[in-house]
């Protein structure tokens, strides 16, 4: 599984960033990318997204990114390729960010301001890991 979701990660580099969009070629945000792979891979998505603002480093809302992950992906102790990373802005904040590992050291992930990208998981990105989860087994 975590081929295939990676193979499909890299099909949306360049898409340009849309908050709270989750289309192919025409716009996404973190979640987004991570709910498109999720189609791809199952079909509809296990769950309806209740809206959210588009301050993912606000402090309010609770943690329902990472519930969500919880709820539908496989904990793991150590992330591969095509595994999906939760992020914190801050020790004290909320899951507000998500990226698919790509391999070693990078990331694929929607950023405001930018296209889906691959980029290093540099340190600054390392200390703010809050989980890392796998798409399940059909």
């Amino acid at each position: 599984m975590r081929a295939a979701a990676l193979a499909q990660a890299r099909l949306w580099l360049g898409t340009p960033y849309r908050h709270q969009a989750s289309l192919i070629g025409a716009g996404c945000d973190c979640l987004g990318l991570v709910r498109g792979v999720w189609r791809a891979l199952y079909g509809d998505e296990p769950e309806p997204v209740p809206p959210y603002a588009p301050d993912w480093a606000g402090r309010g809302g609770g943690e329902m990114l990472l519930n969500a992950a919880r709820r539908w992906l496989a904990p793991v102790e150590r992330a591969a390729p095509g595994d999906v990373l939760v992020f914190r802005y801050a020790r004290d904040a909320p899951v507000r960010h998500c990226a698919i590992l790509s391999g070693g050291a990078h990331m694929i992930h929607a950023v405001e301001g930018r296209a889906v990208c691959e980029s290093a998981l540099v340190p600054w990105w390392r200390r703010r890991i809050a989980g890392a989860f796998a798409f399940p087994e059909i």
